[in-house]
């Protein structure tokens, strides 16, 4: 049976991702590992399905991840805002955050801690998601407004359904449903993005550091 590094408490998590950066819709950090922009700027949404940190039950508990590159991630310098839920209790707060810093290991998060220079959260707020697929919302209070909106056919006007598919496992998912963003904008303080019209997709992420 599989155990957590020395002096970490274990965690499993299964959750719904709801993401959107302000590459063009392939995102050419899938293929090229670089942004098209040639910086990155992003927020994902996370609504958990299922998962524990240690004893402390994340089942429901919704975050929001915003944060800001000046070049590509694995670049470093990136500036990150974490919001939680305002629902969850303090046990949850503090167990989902500290996965989501990268503290107790596990990837996709222990490598990107690396790559931070300024960290802000957890922030408590009221977090909304709906995850819908090429449709999805995700929404904290005052804050951030994030709309999918599936890719349309630019003949028909009938919505495409495109995925990204890793076979053998991908960084952050292994199959994703494309869609572009209706709205993308965040703000916290002098933190600001704002990128509508370009990437997103939807889909279940597995997190563990067993």
């Amino acid at each position: 049976m599989s155990a957590a590094p020395a002096g970490k408490t274990g965690y499993r998590v299964k959750a719904e991702s709801i993401e959107a950066c302000n590459c063009q819709h392939g995102c050419n950090c899938q293929f090229a590992g670089f942004p098209n922009e040639g910086k990155c700027e992003f927020i994902v949404g996370f609504d958990v399905t299922d998962g524990r940190v240690g004893d402390v039950s994340l089942k429901g508990v919704r975050a929001v991840v915003a944060a800001k590159y000046p070049k590509a991630i694995h670049e470093g310098h990136g500036h990150v805002v974490l919001f939680i839920d305002d629902k969850a209790s303090d046990a949850q707060v503090n167990a989902f955050a500290s996965v989501l810093s990268g503290q107790l290991g596990g990837m996709p998060w222990e490598a990107l801690a690396g790559t931070i220079a300024k960290f802000e959260g957890p922030i408590r707020k009221p977090v909304e998601i709906k995850a819908a697929g090429e449709q999805s919302l995700v929404r904290v209070a005052g804050a951030v407004e994030l709309q999918l909106t599936p890719i349309r056919d630019v003949m028909s006007g009938q919505a495409k359904e495109v995925h990204i598919v890793y076979p053998q496992g991908g960084f952050f998912w292994n199959d994703a449903k494309i869609a572009t963003t209706e709205t993308m904008r965040a703000q916290h303080g002098d933190f600001r993005l704002e990128w509508p019209g370009k990437y997103a997709a939807a889909a279940e992420v597995n997190w563990t550091n067993e």
